[in-house]
């Protein structure tokens, strides 16, 4: 197999998140629009978030934890890595399959789990329905989550980067169709649901297929490889788990307090924005390189993969994480105060997307350090971690609630994310100089921290001094462009003059990949 090109996999893949959460973002908007934060909004979006929980859960985290460092290995090696994978999708097929069933015939609990709020009022019932109809998108997208593994394994990131965007199209498609033709609008979202789990799962397997390895389903049996598998799976299981109770504590505060679900949803998909595009990016691109130079004993070139992977992450995010925290109610109020987002919702969910911001440089570490463990096929450490921030997130998220209302579970999931990465930190430092940060990257760290505060200071004075430019009632459009694109500059600048970035990095970077 050729050589992974890490930061041309970086931008591939950023560039295609990106692309895919414009367009999510583009997807909550409109529901904000027609949807705002009433009861239909918040019975769909938890039921929305069911398959998509498990998902994280079976697939992309606990699953793709084990199953990338075995293929990518295999890979490196020349081993039988088809016969592994095809194994590998027909034991998940038949794992989700069961487990889909069970889930729909349960669902008035699950919804219930999730959110005991909606107890005794219309958002139950809904949520049902929605639900029954929403679940069956787990079996596709867990299939899709795999082969996307595969695919990266591989080099090959496009495909899988991409085909989400086909969900956010889909959605936006049928909100359009529910409009024009007067169709219910929850209804609508619900059925759309599978649909772009049929979709992802086409476009992957097509890419897999010209990849060669047009997986297929095959009688299932349980190999040495399976049971390793399996072995490495189970404490991510766990530590799955332990995520999606930490989702499971923020939606039951949200449903607690009326329009909360919506404002913790809104603006957990504008932090998302830069979460995705660099810290998904980095951590899809770092697992299968990081696997394939310890396979090659390469010590020195998955040192450097870890500290320009941290640089990379770090000098993106920072300044976004201080934009988010300076001036969230102009990017709530821009982006969302329309048709059924009123200027009452602006404020809360502002609020939230201020916390959420200040977490995330570490929840974007975290990407970039669960790569040093799984790698090694050790999911045991990073299941102790996460099971000591998941008491941190319970016991602040719950124990705020009477001080700071539905706030308190976007205040728990920040604290608990920063715990996860100084955990993760710690424990790496037993793993040698592969592990360890270089010259380069201990000497651009202040630099970077430096060039986001002026940054920072900059657009603090800038909001202040545009005012009524950035209302609703002012040109509030080309106001946001203005500010967010004079606050780039401004810390490109800045970034320069202390030395944050040098020009030569980014074309040394490609060369080196």
């Amino acid at each position: 197999m050729k050589p992974i090109r890490l930061m041309r996999g970086f931008l591939t893949v950023g560039a295609w998140t990106l692309l895919s959460r414009v367009a999510g973002f583009a997807r909550d908007v409109q529901m904000a629009n027609y949807l705002g934060t009433g009861l239909v909004a918040e019975a769909f979006l938890v039921a929305f978030s069911l398959p998509n929980m498990f998902r994280r859960f079976f697939a992309e985290g606990a699953f793709n934890a084990a199953f990338v460092p075995i293929f990518s290995k295999k890979l490196e090696a020349g081993e039988n890595a088809r016969e592994f994978a095809e194994d590998a999708f027909t034991g998940l097929a038949l794992v989700v399959a069961v487990f889909s069933v069970i889930a729909m015939v349960g669902m008035r609990w699950l919804v219930l789990a999730m959110a005991s709020g909606f107890a005794g009022d219309a958002r139950l019932e809904l949520a049902i329905t929605y639900g029954n109809i929403c679940f069956p998108y787990i079996f596709f997208i867990s299939l899709t989550a795999l082969l996307s593994g595969l695919l990266n394994a591989g080099g090959r990131f496009a495909a899988a980067a991409g085909a989400p965007v086909i969900l956010n199209v889909i959605f936006l498609g049928a909100m359009a169709l529910a409009y024009h033709w007067g169709w219910d609008m929850g209804l609508t979202l619900a059925w759309s649901t599978p649909l772009t789990g049929m979709m992802q799962l086409a476009i992957v397997w097509i890419a897999a297929w010209r990849m060669g390895y047009p997986l297929r389903l095959r009688r299932p049996r349980f190999t040495v490889d399976l049971k390793r598998l399996v072995a490495i799976a189970g404490p991510s299981v766990l530590a799955g788990g332990v995520v999606q109770i930490n989702l499971l504590v923020g939606r039951q505060v949200g449903s607690h307090f009326e329009g909360a679900i919506a404002w913790l949803s809104y603006a957990d998909r504008l932090y998302q924005l830069p979460l995705g595009v660099v810290g998904i990016a980095i951590g899809i691109v770092l697992l299968p390189d990081i696997s394939r130079r310890l396979k090659a004993g390469d010590v020195t070139g998955g040192r450097y993969a870890l500290s320009r992977a941290t640089e990379f992450a770090l000098f993106l995010t920072v300044p976004a994480a201080v934009a988010l925290m300076v001036i969230p109610v102009p990017l709530i109020s821009v982006l969302y105060e329309r048709g059924e987002f009123t200027a009452a919702d602006t404020w809360p969910t502002a609020l939230t997307l201020a916390v959420y911001g200040a977490g995330l440089p570490a929840f974007v570490m975290q990407k970039v350090l669960q790569p040093l463990y799984f790698a090694r096929e050790d999911t045991k450490t990073p299941f102790h971690f996460a099971l000591h921030s998941m008491v941190v997130n319970v016991v602040l998220a719950i124990g705020l609630m009477p001080y700071f209302g539905f706030l308190a579970a976007a205040l728990g999931t920040t604290i608990s994310g920063w715990t996860m990465v100084l955990q993760l930190w710690w424990g790496s430092r037993a793993m040698g100089d592969a592990a360890r940060a270089d010259a380069r990257l201990l000497s651009r760290l202040p630099r970077i921290l430096l060039a986001s505060i002026l940054m920072g200071l900059f657009l603090y004075g800038a909001q202040i001094w545009m005012g009524d430019m950035l209302t609703p009632t002012g040109h509030r459009y080309l106001g946001l462009a203005a500010l967010c694109l004079a606050g780039f500059a401004v810390y490109g600048l800045a970034a320069l003059i202390v030395g944050a970035m040098r020009p030569a990095d980014f074309s040394a970077g490609l060369r080196r990949g």
